[in-house]
C-alpha cells in the first residue's frame, strides 16, 4: 500500500468532506420536501395572518368585551402564533352599530356582537338572539347546535357574505331599571326605554317607545332624561354601569330576554381564504367563548345582586302575573305579523318554536321540578 503524503491525505479528506456535506444536504432536502408534503396535506401553512375585530361593546367592556380579549388570545395560543387578531371596541374603529357592514365588506375580518342589532337588516335575525317569553340559554344552545338553529342561521347571513357562530350568552336577563313603578300595562304608556329587537316592538305595542343605544351610551341617556328605562343584561353590569344610582325600581324578570344568544360573525370570503385547521380554530375559540360568557355572567349576576340589595335604596320588584300575560299577547302578535310578512322569518320561527315544544315537555320533567321540588 502506497503511504499518503500530508498534502494527498488533506486532499483526500477534504474530498470526502465534501461529497458526505452534498450527502447530508440531500438528506435534509428529502427531510424538507417529506414536511412540506406532510404540511401540504394536513392544511397548515406557514403563512402568517393579522386581522382585525370590532366589536358593539366599549373597549374591554367587562365579561363582553374581556371575552373578545379572550378569544384572540386563544386563536393565537391555538395557531401557534400564525393568527393575531386585534380586537378593537366600539367606536374605536368603527361605530357600534355598523360593525355588521364593516364585516360584510371585507373592511375587517370579524365583529363580535347580536343578531338583534341588525333587524334592519333583516327580521328574521332578531330570533337568533333573543324571542320574548323564548327559550333560556341551554335549551337556545341545544337548538343552535343540534336542533338545526345554526345552519338556518348561516343561510340567512350568506347573503350578506357572512359566518355567525354563537359566541354567548346572557342566561335569563333582569327585567330592567325604571323610574316609575310598573303596576299595570297603562304604565308603560309614554314610556321611553332603551331596550333592542323584539322586545322594543312589544314595548311600542303597548304605548311606550323604544330606543336603540350602545351600552356605552345608556347612563347618560338616562341621566339626562333622554330615556326613562333601560334593561341591559343583569346584577353584574347594571351595577358596574350605575344604574343603581340614577333608578329607583328593578325589576324582574327578563321576559324580553331569556337567554340572549350573543355572535361572532366573520367575512365570508375571509374565511374562506384560511388553511382549514385556522377555520377550525376559530369555530373552536367561538364555542369557548360561548360557555365562558355565559358562566361568567350566571356566577357575576348571583354575586352583584346582592350587592345592589345591600349597597343602594333601590327596590327590587317583579311583574305581576296579569302584566306579564298582557306581554306575552303582544309578543305573540307581534311574531305573528313579522312570520307573515316574511317568509324567511317563518321558516326560522318554525324551526324555533318546534323545538322549543319538545323541550319544555323535556324539561317540564327535569328543570321544573328541580327548581320546583329540589331546589327550593
Amino acid at each position: 500500500m502506497k503511504k499518503l503524503s500530508r498534502k494527498d491525505f488533506l486532499k483526500k479528506t477534504a474530498i470526502a468532506g465534501l461529497a458526505g456535506t452534498a450527502l447530508l444536504s440531500g438528506c435534509k432536502s428529502e427531510e424538507e420536501m417529506k414536511e412540506q408534503r406532510k404540511k401540504k396535506a394536513s392544511g397548515v401553512s406557514g403563512k402568517r395572518y393579522r386581522w382585525k375585530m370590532v366589536t358593539t361593546w366599549p373597549p374591554n367592556f367587562p365579561i363582553l368585551g374581556v371575552g373578545c380579549n379572550l378569544f384572540a388570545e386563544w386563536v393565537e395560543q391555538m395557531s401557534g402564533g400564525r393568527m393575531k387578531i386585534r380586537v378593537y371596541g366600539g367606536g374605536e374603529l368603527v361605530p357600534p352599530l355598523e360593525a355588521f357592514d364593516n364585516v360584510s365588506s371585507g373592511t375587517v375580518e370579524l365583529a363580535h356582537g347580536c343578531a338583534y342589532y341588525w333587524a334592519g337588516k333583516s327580521a328574521a335575525a332578531q330570533f337568533f338572539a333573543s324571542v320574548p317569553f323564548g327559550m333560556n340559554a341551554q335549551q337556545v344552545n341545544a337548538w343552535m347546535y343540534s336542533g338545526g338553529g345554526i345552519e338556518l342561521w348561516r343561510e340567512l347571513y350568506e347573503k350578506f357574505n357572512l359566518v355567525p357562530y354563537p359566541a354567548g350568552n346572557t342566561g335569563v336577563q333582569m327585567g330592567g331599571w325604571y323610574n316609575r313603578e310598573i303596576n299595570s300595562i297603562e304604565d308603560y304608556k309614554g314610556l321611553k326605554m332603551r331596550m333592542p329587537g323584539l322586545g322594543g316592538k312589544v314595548l311600542e305595542k303597548v304605548g311606550g317607545t323604544a330606543v336603540l343605544s350602545a351600552g356605552g351610551e345608556i347612563y347618560t341617556n338616562l341621566e339626562r332624561g333622554v330615556i326613562d328605562a333601560t334593561e341591559w343584561i343583569g346584577p353584574f353590569h347594571d351595577y358596574k354601569m350605575g344604574f343603581h344610582k340614577i333608578a329607583k325600581y328593578y325589576y324582574s324578570p327578563g321576559w324580553h330576554e331569556c337567554g340572549t344568544a350573543l355572535e361572532l360573525i366573520v367575512n365570508k370570503d375571509k374565511l374562506a381564504s384560511l388553511p382549514a385547521d385556522l377555520q377550525a380554530i376559530i369555530e373552536t375559540a367561538a364555542a369557548r367563548v360561548n360557555i365562558w360568557m355565559l358562566s361568567e355572567f350566571e356566577a357575576r349576576n348571583a354575586e352583584f345582586l346582592s350587592k345592589i340589595e345591600t349597597d343602594s335604596k333601590v327596590e327590587l320588584r317583579k311583574f305581576s302575573p296579569e302584566i306579564l300575560a298582557q306581554l306575552r299577547t303582544y309578543t305573540n302578535e307581534i311574531v305573528s305579523d313579522l312570520t307573515a310578512s316574511d317568509p324567511f322569518a317563518k321558516k326560522v320561527y318554525e324551526s324555533y318554536t318546534a323545538f322549543r315544544k319538545n323541550i319544555i315537555k323535556w324539561s317540564e320533567y327535569t328543570e321544573q321540578v328541580y327548581y320546583n321540588d329540589i331546589q327550593s
